[in-house]
């Protein structure tokens, strides 16, 4: 697990969200945050990209965004504070309860800059994410 230890990560507006800049690829939204970001995003989208190969990446939103069969499968993104990934599956009782400290709505997951990542709960949250999508035939 990576923690990171910057007062300020990402690029805010006022509000404290996310500038909105045009993005051309994922590099480019990477590449716009500190270095430490930086390394946290790609280990996301490494992850993310392991569990679905054949996947293809754009942006939308203007965010990162995972596609398989020409349907979005999972944005992932860094705020201020926390890195975020959507939609989050639905999962059995111990899934559910290993998620619960970053679950911040029904489909949102963040995790905290300050803290350690949990990448092997994000490889299983995007391993769900598409066994529920082949499941249910799309």
């Amino acid at each position: 697990m990576f923690v990171l230890d910057v007062p300020r990560a990402g690029r805010t507006g006022s509000k404290g969200s996310l500038v909105a800049n045009q993005f051309a690829n994922i590099d480019d939204y990477i590449s716009s945050f500190p270095e430490g970001v930086q390394t946290i995003l790609e280990e996301v989208r490494r992850i993310i990209r392991n569990v679905v190969p054949a996947a293809e990446e754009t942006i939308s939103y203007q965010m990162p965004t995972i596609t398989l069969n020409g349907r979005h499968l999972v944005y992932f993104a860094a705020w201020k504070h926390h890195i975020s990934l959507y939609p989050i599956p639905r999962g059995d009782e111990a899934f559910e309860q290993e998620l619960a400290p970053y679950r911040a709505s029904k489909g949102t997951a963040r995790f905290p800059l300050r803290k350690p990542i949990p990448y092997d709960l994000i490889e299983r949250l995007v391993a769900l994410l598409v066994k529920q999508r082949v499941d249910s035939g799309q």
